[in-house]
């Protein structure tokens, strides 16, 4: 059934109809199985150590999630999916795998990365890997956590490796860039892509294992969801990215209901 391929036509033909006069496949993600992250780098861990990204590799994947700590809109949207999902997983950070949450943005601190990790330390601890203390004490920081800032050469080197991009857009005040996160084997090389949001703990755990073995995922079905297409606010997507869904949705039931009548057409041609 060819419904992955009409499903992209589907969102690359409608999206663009919502950014003024942007290109918004310009910002989707340009998928680069095999492709190595460099390990020069230099970033910050939120408590104030200097690392390269290079530190982070030669021991188990790595979970790369891009976006920035303030995002006003759908960065925290994407963590809070993707670090849900992975409590689910049955991996713990530090043994199986590390998140490294890299900021976009190189106005953003170490303190802004350390809030972020203690927030999202406290509201999930299956994925931390440690208890919340009771009686209103402190979560343990996972030691296989990372949140990351870096000047914007940094930042770059890692995004391009990649394939993720992203614009300052200074009338909406914020960075344009996808939704999505990206899976490093333990040597750095990019294994495999889990797009959009809506993160499962099977995609997330199979896309891990895959990692660990070295392995080179296919491309991913490209889904073009970005930041400011979210409204906070609301918890809901612009009316133009409703429409996308929408249109895909149609698109779906038309390809089930396809299937079906040619399935029932050929019984019919059996009996």
């Amino acid at each position: 059934m060819k419904l992955r391929p009409t499903l992209l036509v589907a969102l690359l033909l409608a999206a663009p109809a919502a950014a003024r006069a942007d290109d918004l496949s310009d910002f989707a993600f340009e998928q680069r199985p095999g492709a190595a992250v460099p390990a020069a780098p230099a970033f910050t861990e939120a408590d104030g150590r200097r690392i390269a990204f290079g530190d982070l590799l030669g021991h188990r994947p790595v979970v790369l999630a891009l976006g920035y700590f303030s995002c006003p809109t759908l960065c925290s949207v994407v963590r809070d999916d993707l670090l849900e999902a992975l409590s689910h997983t049955g991996l713990r950070a530090g043994a199986d795998y590390d998140l490294a949450s890299v900021s976009i943005d190189p106005a953003e601190t170490p303190a802004d990365a350390a809030k972020a990790e203690a927030d999202d330390a406290a509201r999930y601890p299956g994925a931390a890997g440690a208890p919340v203390v009771a009686g209103g004490g402190t979560t343990p920081l996972p030691p296989g956590w990372h949140f990351l800032t870096g000047d914007g050469a940094s930042v770059a080197a890692v995004a391009a490796a990649v394939g993720f991009r992203s614009r300052y857009d200074a009338h909406l005040k914020q960075f344009l860039h996808p939704a999505g996160i990206v899976v490093l084997t333990p040597e750095g090389r990019v294994s495999g892509y889990v797009l959009g949001v809506g993160y499962h703990a099977g995609d997330l755990r199979t896309a891990v294992t895959v990692a660990s073995t070295g392995g080179i995922a296919r491309a991913a079905l490209p889904l073009l969801l970005l930041c400011f297409h979210f409204d906070a606010e609301t918890g809901r997507y612009s009316l133009s990215v409703m429409k996308v869904l929408r249109a895909a949705g149609v698109v779906t039931v038309l390809a089930i209901a396809g299937t079906m009548l040619l399935a029932f057409r050929r019984e019919r041609v059996k009996t």
